[in-house]
């Protein structure tokens, strides 16, 4: 912390503690009961936590009349634990601070009895963090996940803060429709607890599949293909995204009518068939042989195929330039 940062918070904290000093000058009928019991956060024990301005009829004074100065006299408790602070406690540590405190007004009890802010933790809020987690480190972009328990989480409580969590342990395989994942909660740098979860998954995400039944060979740009969401973690090879009308793309399977359209369903369109009559070329610098071929299999532009010569039967290899051409490579 710089010195002028801390010069302006040291002004700051002055300026309070003469404001609280005013209204105690002003307030002579103004005692500082204790509170017996105290819920905190996670920042710290406050002064204006455990001690409530009174008058001697023991009605509240209004804040307006007397304002608490915002000291921090200890560290919160962790969660699940309590601590106690004796009323001698909170007046030497008030004082630390601001030396001016009136030790002699003070009614209520001995002590009082701190504890942490906290809920319940609902399945629903366990399941927000775990879905937001594994969405966006597992999942990504892959679809929309949904997550429902395998049972019910047993009772546990975390800070009313809020928590964060950290993914510590998931199946080698990764996400399924049903598995294991192990996590820790965070309040901050606070460890809250450890967690082995079970859990049923869904990844929704919109793919084609068949509205009608779908023949060998037929392109997909004519096919009866319609974009509907489908759990992904079931259908893992499914075709993710619609291709471009444009693409050539063909089925090598038939696909019933509302099945959805896998991956390994389909191949771009060869541009020369087996059993097709083309010209191969050899090229060697200015030197170029071209002779008529048969294509013993279907290929690809940059495919390398089989081709073989109809008069002396011998096999070579060709890599597809075109429909009409393939590379001769001796």
């Amino acid at each position: 912390m710089t010195s002028r940062l801390q010069n302006f918070l040291s002004v700051v904290l002055g300026l309070a503690c003469l404001g609280f000093s005013a209204a105690l000058r002003a307030e002579d009928a103004v005692t500082w009961q204790l509170a017996g019991e105290a819920k905190v956060d996670g920042s710290g024990i406050f002064l204006s936590q455990i001690i409530t301005p009174t008058t001697s009829s023991s009605s509240v004074v209004h804040p307006s009349t007397v304002v608490l100065p915002h000291l921090r006299l200890a560290p919160a408790p962790s969660l699940g634990q309590t601590a106690f602070l004796s009323r001698a406690q909170v007046i030497e540590l008030a004082r630390q601070q601001f030396p001016e405190i009136d030790t002699t007004n003070w009614t209520g009890p001995a002590r009082v009895r701190i504890t942490r802010k906290s809920h319940p933790l609902a399945e629903t809020e366990m399941l927000q963090l775990l879905t937001a987690a594994l969405q966006q480190d597992q999942v990504k972009d892959l679809g929309e996940l949904e997550l429902h328990l395998s049972r019910p989480l047993p009772a546990s409580t975390v800070p009313d803060e809020g928590v964060s969590v950290k993914i510590t342990d998931l199946p080698p395989s990764g996400l399924s429709s049903s598995f294991f994942v192990r996590c820790e909660l965070w309040n901050g740098p606070e460890h809250v607890s450890d967690w082995q979860i079970g859990l049923q998954a869904k990844v929704w995400r919109s793919i084609p599949v068949a509205t009608a039944r779908l023949v060998h060979g037929e392109l997909l740009k004519d096919a009866a293909i319609d974009l509907q969401k489908r759990d992904v973690l079931v259908v893992r090879d499914a075709l993710l995204n619609l291709p471009a009308a444009d693409s050539g793309l063909e089925l090598v399977e038939t696909v019933p009518a509302g099945m959805p359209i896998l991956a390994r369903a389909v191949r771009a369109r060869p541009v020369v068939q087996r059993g097709k009559v083309v010209d191969a070329v050899y090229e060697d610098g200015s030197l170029s042989i071209s002779l008529k071929v048969e294509t013993m299999e279907d290929g690809q532009p940059g495919q390398t195929i089989r081709v073989r010569n109809p008069k002396t039967k011998r096999e070579l290899f060709g890599k597809v330039k075109n429909e009409q051409t393939v590379l001769i490579a001796l």
